[in-house]
């Protein structure tokens, strides 16, 4: 007798997983390929600006796409949450379990029980795997700048410093990568404007400054208020090039710092940092609450805006994220003041939510089965 009144139970949790699986998948696809779309046009465009090496790019992007990961994640799950029940909910399946006696927080354990796992990849990435990342980026930049310009440099093209000031051009030497010829200079400091030309440079590295040497060329001058003018013949020149390196490891913002590290250090920046990793984790457990409330829809109208709904919902909840980080960042409220006041509100709001849907749930069965008896 149990078996067979576990039998309808069990096809009802089966059934359901099968198709969350299958919609999270192919959200997941879907939302995996726009985005790594939309950061390959990005991280192209600083490629071509001369702020990361074009070498790095598949790599960069990887470390791009792994940060993202976790928000994609929990978008795709929620999105498959919604789809999936209000799917059921237009073809009356819902009605059809709900008249033979589920109710909708019955919902909630196989819904659960396939999204425990996304949850702990989230949970995982968004606390280890997001400062690895950033710090690997960090690094990969850092690295970039230290490399001699002339390997920046393509042969004939024109290079600007951070600030603006200095514009390089270089005809790198075919038979030595490191040395370079025909060096030109345009530095423009105050009113006075100056032309470097030389044959030959080189980029050496002293301590956190970046120096290019010149040989054999001469440097003419201009103070454009008054006019007056100088011209300097020089057999070695050195000229400081972009602005003092300060070391990538020394110098981490918090996103690239680990989790356990940020723990040590409670300053408002490590904690603000915290709130942001822990909330996408909380974030995407309540998320997938709210979107068995959210998911409800009326059978009888041809289209529905409850997934346009959702979807604002979830850039809502995650628009609070940012924003309980800076106030915590800016120490305008505590840690746990923000995490219990954002998540704690939210997972209070899905509760009331599915209570409130399973209320008209009744009431839609009870009418149901008392037109059932008369029309009976």
């Amino acid at each position: 007798m149990a078996r067979s009144v576990n039998k309808p139970t069990m096809l009802f949790e089966s059934t359901l997983r099968r198709e969350l699986a299958r919609n999270f998948g192919a959200t997941l696809v879907v939302i995996l390929t726009i985005t790594i779309t939309i950061m390959l046009i990005r991280t192209l465009g600083q490629a071509a600006v001369g702020r990361i090496a074009p070498q790095d790019v598949v790599l960069l992007l990887g470390y791009i796409a792994l940060g993202q990961l976790p928000t994609m994640l929990a978008l795709s799950l929620f999105i498959a949450v919604v789809a999936t029940l209000s799917r059921m909910y237009r073809d009356s399946e819902m009605a059809i379990w709900f008249a033979s006696g589920l109710s909708l927080s019955r919902f909630v354990r196989p819904v659960l029980r396939l999204s425990w796992p996304v949850l702990l990849v989230i949970g995982l990435l968004a606390l280890f795997v997001w400062p690895w990342q950033n710090q690997r980026g960090v690094e990969l930049k850092s690295r970039f700048e230290r490399r001699s310009d002339l390997s920046r440099v393509a042969p004939g093209q024109f290079q600007t410093s951070n600030d603006g000031t200095r514009t390089f051009f270089i005809e790198r030497d075919a038979e030595n990568s490191v040395t370079g010829r025909n060096v030109f200079i345009l530095s423009t400091i105050g009113p006075t404007e100056s032309v470097t030309s030389a044959r030959s440079g080189n980029v050496e590295v002293v301590g956190d400054d970046r120096f290019l040497v010149l040989q054999r060329g001469q440097r003419n001058e201009q103070n454009m208020k008054t006019g007056e003018k100088t011209l300097a013949r020089f057999d070695t020149y050195r000229v400081q090039v972009g602005e003092r390196m300060l070391s990538a490891v020394d110098n981490l913002p918090p996103k690239a710092r680990a989790s356990i590290e940020l723990l040590r250090q409670p300053t408002p920046a490590s904690q603000g940092e915290l709130v942001w990793r822990l909330g996408l984790l909380l974030a995407a457990a309540n998320m997938v609450l709210l979107g068995i409330g959210l998911s409800a829809a009326n059978p009888r109208r041809a289209s529905n805006w409850n997934l346009m709904f959702a979807l604002m919902t979830f850039v809502v909840y995650y628009n609070v994220i940012n924003l309980t980080q800076a106030w915590v960042a800016g120490g305008k409220v505590g840690m746990g003041t923000a995490l219990i006041a954002a998540h704690g509100g939210a997972f209070v709001i899905a509760m009331l939510l599915l209570r409130w849907r399973e209320q008209g749930n009744q009431s839609f069965t009870g009418w149901f089965g008392l037109r059932s008896k008369v029309a009976g």
